[in-house]
């Protein structure tokens, strides 16, 4: 498995190189933080990836897939959420992401 960190900082790198805005915003533990990634659709509405539970894994399955927990939402609905999430695994990244874009080119699977 990945380092969280070295993932982090590719997906970032990624965006940014493409024109996007994307940040940590909470930095995890470097080693195996989960993390979540927050996207600003630039509409007024946020979406919020997390990890994707093992239960909704196929054999084999690539490192860090995510289930989308909100689909355009309040933005307040979705930072709440981090907050909780935060209370339970102070280790936890949150990277944000400003982008239009439905595809933001991670494994997204159906809860």
């Amino acid at each position: 498995m990945l380092r969280s960190d070295l993932w982090a900082a590719a997906f970032v790198r990624r965006h940014n190189d493409i024109g996007e805005i994307c940040v940590v915003s909470r930095r995890g533990d470097a080693v195996a933080g989960q993390i979540l990634i927050e996207i600003d659709h630039l509409n007024g509405t946020v979406s919020l990836l997390v990890p994707a539970p093992a239960s909704a894994l196929a054999e084999n399955e690539e490192d860090h897939v995510f289930i989308r927990r909100f689909d355009r939402a309040d933005p307040a609905e979705v930072k709440e959420r981090i907050a909780r999430e935060v209370s339970f695994d102070p280790d936890l990244w949150v990277l944000s992401l400003e982008t239009r874009a439905r595809d933001v080119g991670v494994n997204v699977v159906q809860s």
